[in-house]
């Protein structure tokens, strides 16, 4: 078992349903990684989900192998790596096909942020989650995304006119 904030490898079907149990009890969002060992992209990609666990706690990263996992992999209709499923209490809230690290990225700070209940107070964009700035961008319908880029945005304007 992985420490916290940590991708946590389900190597057999026991552990993924383990997760996957953990997952609905907690409410949390999980974002599972279906990847190879052998395919490169999975291979390049695997720093940017390690780096995702670490700024985001209040989400849970799985890593499943398709070779080892096959029948998880097809009962949730993955048939390319990598496939990267958001699951929220046991079903699919979005999904990633490739080793997209950008759009990645900003799922993950979309959904963690629906998540996540002290994001919707984020006065300042030096309280807002680790992350939300540099996810804001790219997501503009998330309240306390937008909140955390608006302030941001308002002090950068202030002070250029200032």
């Amino acid at each position: 078992m992985a420490e916290e904030n940590q991708v946590i490898h389900c190597n057999t079907t026991e552990a993924w349903e383990e997760q996957l149990h953990k997952g609905n009890e907690n409410k949390k969002l999980l974002v599972v990684d279906f990847t190879a060992w052998s395919y490169g992209p999975c291979q390049l990609i695997a720093p940017i989900l390690a780096e995702l666990a670490k700024k985001n706690p209040e989400v849970t990263f799985l890593k499943v192998y398709v070779d080892e996992l096959n029948t998880v992999s097809e009962k949730w209709g993955v048939d390319a790596v990598p496939t990267f499923l958001f699951l929220k209490e046991g079903k699919v809230v979005d999904k990633v096909v490739g080793a997209k690290k950008d759009e990645l990225r900003t799922k993950v700070g979309k959904h963690a942020a629906v998540a996540s209940p002290t994001d919707d107070s984020c006065p300042t964009s030096d309280t807002c989650p680790s992350g939300a700035t540099a996810i804001a961008t790219a997501t503009s319908s998330e309240s306390a995304t937008a909140t955390c880029t608006a302030t941001a945005t308002s002090t950068a304007t202030s002070t250029d006119t200032a």
